[in-house]
């Protein structure tokens, strides 16, 4: 829906957050989450934040004209966004006896449905309203709403250039974690930043750094994630779609569900053992893997095939095949120890849609697994800081990591090869 998280006007944020002012009182309730706040000095403006209605949309419609010069929500969006979205969309209304109800500024928090990461996804301030503490109100409200939901972690995009936003949103706590090269229209660099809203969080445990390759098709999770499990122990491949369609020719399984077939475990594991790596499998299930996805026979029967063809090579080549299920707590620690986990999941879990999906693990601490998804959901306005890092507790991820009625269950390890006795 829109290339950029943060969407905030080019005047300074310093002014648009308020940098000088200093909260006097806020107060909120558990149930709201939100509250009033008056300012005691330097300011003029008492306000109350609450959840958008419907009966603020020609006053939000008219906050976008203003605020932004394009890339501007419309009224259909504003009510979906209101009645029927993944969202939290708080609005900061003037609240004093003297004045009418007014509409100082908004903010935008978008959340997705099995992970615990959030996405600070626009927020606009009133001319009228700048500098007076309004749009940091509204982000501590974000905030509180995000955690509320029961969401750890609240994410957002800057522009590289936009110095004050920067400093702006580190004095608030967000940490800066990576970036996305030629991002915005006129191919400036995002910057990628975080809060971590539980106070015990801090940072993901040591393991291979995994690095973010977004799919190109629908078909190629399973290749994309190898891809990304390859560069993080190889710093020297280089990720491209020529890569992404090797790999997956190398790994299909020929038919999945209703269209092309994606990867299967053991021909993900024998593509990584053509380039080098070592590889093992863990499944749970004898069976030929997702052939239950499929009904006609013919297309069995060319599952069937295909799954013989490659598990005869992996027994001649000693890949190691365990059947059984590889638990949260091991695939941990062998992440821990430098291989890098590819995971096959229901995607009904986090996308509603029941079909088979790869994710790669990129760290794991007390409280979460986190994953690359490979998929970046972007008729849902999502990018691809939606679908990095994701944090996923290791309750849900133990319930998404298994697939169909059957609930296979796929592993493949990927690591580096044992130094040669001789080198």
């Amino acid at each position: 829906m829109r290339s950029q998280t943060v969407r905030l006007p080019d005047e300074d944020l310093f002014s648009l957050l308020g940098k000088e002012v200093e909260l006097g009182r806020f107060s909120h309730s558990i149930a709201l989450c939100f509250g009033r706040a008056n300012i005691e000095e330097n300011a003029t403006l008492s306000w109350l934040i609450r959840p958008a209605e419907i009966a603020d949309l020609d006053a939000l419609l008219a906050l976008e004209q203003a605020a932004f010069s394009g890339d501007r929500l419309t009224r259909r969006q504003l009510r979906h966004l209101i009645t029927r979205a993944q969202a939290e969309f708080l609005v900061a209304i003037r609240d004093d006896s003297e004045t009418p109800p007014t509409l100082l500024g908004d903010v935008l928090v978008l959340f997705n449905r099995a992970t615990s990461v959030a996405r600070l996804y626009s927020i606009a301030v009133a001319e009228a309203a700048r500098g007076q503490g309004v749009g940091r109100a509204l982000v501590e409200a974000a905030e509180r709403a995000t955690w509320v939901r029961q969401r750890a972690y609240l994410r957002l995009e800057i522009r590289r250039d936009n110095l004050a936003s920067q400093r702006l949103f580190e004095r608030l706590g967000y940490r800066r974690f990576g970036m996305r090269p030629a991002y915005y229209q006129d191919k400036m660099e995002a910057l990628r930043y975080e809060k971590a809203l539980m106070p015990a969080l801090g940072p993901v445990a040591t393991g291979p750094g995994v690095p973010f390759y977004e799919q190109t098709l629908d078909f190629t999770c399973g290749a994309s994630c190898l891809m990304m499990a390859l560069k993080a122990l190889d710093g020297r491949i280089s990720l491209d779609r020529t890569l992404e369609l090797r790999i997956w020719r190398e790994a299909t399984t020929i038919f999945m569900t209703s269209g092309h077939g994606g990867c299967g475990p053991f021909g993900l594991a024998l593509a990584a053992h053509r380039r080098g790596f070592l590889a093992e499998v863990f499944v749970n299930d004898r069976g030929v893997p997702l052939i239950d996805s499929v009904r006609s026979p013919e297309k069995k029967e060319v599952m069937r095939l295909v799954h013989e063809d490659m598990l005869s090579e992996i027994e001649r080549i000693g890949i190691p095949v365990t059947y059984a299920t590889l638990d949260v707590e091991t695939m941990q620690a062998r992440f821990v120890a430098g291989a890098v986990p590819l995971v096959l999941i229901s995607s009904y879990r986090i996308y509603a849609e029941k079909f088979p999906h790869w994710v790669v693990v990129t760290g794991c601490d007390d409280s979460f697994i986190y994953v690359h998804d490979p998929y970046v959901d972007i008729n849902n306005g999502e990018t691809a800081l939606d679908s990095m890092n994701m944090p996923i507790q290791p309750s849900e991820f133990r319930r998404m990591a298994r697939y169909g009625r059957a609930g296979l269950q796929a592993v493949v390890l990927i690591s580096r090869p044992e130094p040669s006795a001789h080198g």
